[in-house]
């Protein structure tokens, strides 16, 4: 028997699997972050984020917004000018990517020895440069 049983958080209709399955997105965390210090429009938080694409940026701000996490405001103005910010739900996920950041810190070189160890020659070329924090 594997204990888990009805009303487990990570099971398929569960919150806490809705909770994983969207902030696990490549860019979720990373654009919430970016989010974190005050409302931002596109092109700041894109040069802000660095290394992602105006459409995937876009893509995720709307996925953002459908989920209540992020608001967005256009300003009647010439040019027109849309700024974003978290919403109070948003601002709820700084405090656990605040902790994972801390996580990633202590242990990460810990992970990347662990990759380096039993990885493949071609799986740690694909991995990058490791990065110094």
């Amino acid at each position: 028997m594997s204990g888990f049983g009805p009303g487990d958080p990570f099971l398929a209709d569960c919150p806490g699997r809705l909770a994983v399955e969207l902030i696990a997105d490549k860019w979720t965390v990373v654009v919430l972050y970016g989010l974190s210090r005050g409302p931002v429009r596109h092109g700041e938080l894109a040069e802000l984020i660095g290394d992602i694409s105006r459409k995937m940026l876009t893509q995720t701000l709307r996925r953002l917004e459908a989920h209540g996490l992020v608001s967005r405001h256009a300003y009647a103005e010439v040019p027109p000018r849309v700024e974003y910010e978290l919403t109070p739900l948003g601002a709820t996920l700084i405090e656990p990517i605040h902790m994972l950041t801390e996580w990633a810190r202590e242990h990460g070189d810990a992970v990347l020895d662990a990759l380096d160890a039993g990885a493949e020659p071609s799986a740690r070329a694909d991995r990058g440069p490791r990065r110094d924090t």
